[in-house]
């Protein structure tokens, strides 16, 4: 009979192995005229853990040129951040849009 301890390290050990093979995948932010900056900002630090700067600087570039990149993930994981987002941003009403495109 394994532990809990066992148990957790061959689960994480099994997430890690599913995340190396999984493609890499780009997240994309793109501007909207209406999502306000600092929700923008907050997102990108909470779902996507961008530092203040790094998230700060992301908004800025999308604000911009229109959309800018986030971070790279494995495909399984950022759909999932992605729909988190996306999910956050329709209970406040924004129209807030990522896209992932692979790497």
């Amino acid at each position: 009979m394994s532990t809990d301890a066992e148990t957790l390290q061959e689960t994480f050990a099994d997430i890690l192995q599913e995340s190396a093979l999984e493609p890499p995948f780009k997240i994309i932010i793109h501007n909207d005229d209406v999502t306000p900056y600092d929700f923008v900002v907050i997102i990108l630090q909470k779902v996507f853990e961008r530092t203040p700067l790094e998230a700060e600087h992301i908004t800025f570039v999308a604000h911009t040129n229109g959309m800018a990149y986030v971070a790279t993930y494995p495909q399984t994981e950022a759909q999932k951040r992605v729909g988190k987002a996306h999910f956050a941003a329709s209970l406040e009403g924004y129209p807030l849009m990522f896209t992932i495109e692979p790497e």
